[in-house]
């Protein structure tokens, strides 16, 4: 029986230029993610962002959501913080028909 292959995109947020060119956060991102990706499961792309959680501009996460729904593919973020810590954004999410696992909340 073949198994199927499960496509994921990261997204990756840091909140100021001096996390982002520093890598503060980051790579405890990118660690998080690929720790939690299984066998059959591939990382197809990832994105990053340098943007306060309080701004709701997010080209590189709109540019990441538009690629899963092309490609079928889920979004993974290491912790769900990292999209937002306004509810109501983080429900916006979840209607767009977007499949999406934050690690640190499976």
């Amino acid at each position: 029986m073949k198994q199927e292959i499960r496509s994921y995109v990261a997204y990756y947020r840091v909140s100021t230029d001096r996390q982002g060119k520093s890598k503060l956060g980051l790579e405890a991102q990118q660690e998080a993610v690929r720790k939690h990706l299984n066998f059959g499961q591939m990382l197809v792309r990832e994105y990053t962002e340098v943007e306060s959680g309080k701004k709701s501009n997010r080209p590189q996460l709109l540019d990441a959501l538009r690629f899963c729904k092309q490609h079928n593919a889920t979004l993974i973020i290491a912790k769900l913080d990292r999209l937002g810590r306004n509810v109501a954004f983080v429900a916006n999410l979840m209607e767009s028909g977007v499949d999406f696992v934050a690690v640190d909340n499976p």
